[in-house]
């Protein structure tokens, strides 16, 4: 699944070159998740005033209203001046006087919503229960982040995953995050301490921003609107390494499920 990186190096890969355009024609493929909510006709003639992220999900600003684009399980985003015709697994086009903005999603768990506003009941719905933005050195509070630990008896990693008190830590990235700050992803987060709750706030970001600088995770078909593969999967210290030593420690990397999600840690440098 794209996480928080992926989806933000999609976003820079066409914001710039995607910004100011009209809108020509709003093709659906076949249904998504969601409803588009408005009839794809009115969209055009309607301009791109910009892309921001929140979360995992993409805002496409338009003159009026904006359409929150989620790439699902297996979606991604393709920008280009042409492209070739829909194939299956194409399932909405957004063409633009500057180029065709295309959501490819095998899976069809992807969304493209329009709403008049961040504050329209449609957006509210989705964008509402989101935690804070770890990349956003302003929004990600310390001191909300350890009073969401204390509060919480659950095991650190599954909170992390549930994005209520930080959006985008994947599976990939909260085991990275947690190996760094050399927490067991099994600990009650109202376990862990204040100094090593600091360590895991700032892991979060040193994580996230290095998958971000490196174009995301390419474990199989990822890829950025222009095309480009991520890079981050050949740098992990424990994910997809279970067996093979600790670039630290040298013991060997161990696999656990938590929640149906496969754990990867070091017993030895993370042993609570």
């Amino acid at each position: 699944m794209p996480e928080l990186p992926e989806v933000e190096v999609t976003r820079r890969s066409f914001a710039a070159d995607i910004q100011g355009a009209t809108v020509l024609a709003a093709i659906p493929g076949k249904p998504l998740r969601w409803p588009l909510g408005i009839a794809p006709e009115e969209l055009v003639g309607r301009r791109v005033q910009g892309v921001r992220r929140r979360g995992k999900y993409l805002l496409l600003h338009l003159d009026r209203g904006l359409l929150l684009m989620h790439l699902g399980m297996s979606g991604s985003l393709r920008f280009a001046r042409t492209l070739p015709p829909a194939g299956t697994h194409d399932h909405f086009d957004l063409v633009t006087n500057l180029g065709t903005l295309r959501l490819h999603d095998p899976r069809r768990f992807g969304a493209v919503v329009w709403a008049a506003g961040e504050d329209d009941a449609r957006a509210a719905k989705l964008l509402g229960n989101l935690g804070m933005e770890p990349l956003d050195e302003a929004a990600f509070d310390l001191g909300v982040f350890l009073a969401g630990l204390r509060a919480s008896r659950m095991p650190v990693k599954q909170l992390l995953l549930a994005g209520r008190l930080v959006v985008g830590v994947g599976n990939i990235y909260a085991s990275e995050a947690l190996f760094l700050a050399g927490i067991r992803p099994t600990t009650p987060a109202a376990a862990i301490g204040p100094v090593r709750a600091r360590r895991l706030h700032a892991a979060i970001r040193q994580v996230l921003q290095r998958s971000v600088d490196r174009g995301g995770t390419t474990l199989r078909d990822f890829s950025s609107a222009d095309g480009s593969a991520g890079h981050f999967q050949t740098e992990t210290r424990v994910y997809g390494r279970e067996g093979q030593p600790c670039g630290d420690c040298g013991t060997p990397i161990r696999q656990l499920r938590q929640g149906q999600r496969s754990t990867f840690y070091c017993p030895r440098c993370q042993r609570a």
